[in-house]
């Protein structure tokens, strides 16, 4: 899978109003919109995106988002949990 067509359909990135606030709360977004959040941590250097089936996944900013592949529905994010040595 090119990660670039994610990367190209940014600008289609949506949620629902149940996801906007499952995600807030998950990934602990205060005053933030949660879409251009998710948008900025995407296109970071730093983000690690697959593709598993019908969803993207993107690993950024401590969070796993995860986004349907053809409609491109931020669908949650949830905090990843910190590997223990």
């Amino acid at each position: 899978m090119d990660v670039n067509e994610l990367l190209k359909n940014l600008d289609r990135l949506h949620t629902t109003e149940l996801g906007n606030e499952r995600i807030r709360r998950n990934c602990q977004i205060q005053d933030q919109d949660v879409v251009a959040w998710c948008r900025t941590n995407i296109e970071s250097v730093q983000a690690t995106i697959t593709r598993k089936g019908k969803n993207w996944y993107a690993a950024a900013a401590g969070c796993l988002i995860t986004i349907n592949a053809s409609s491109y529905t931020i669908i949650t994010a949830h905090r990843l949990k910190e590997k223990k040595n």
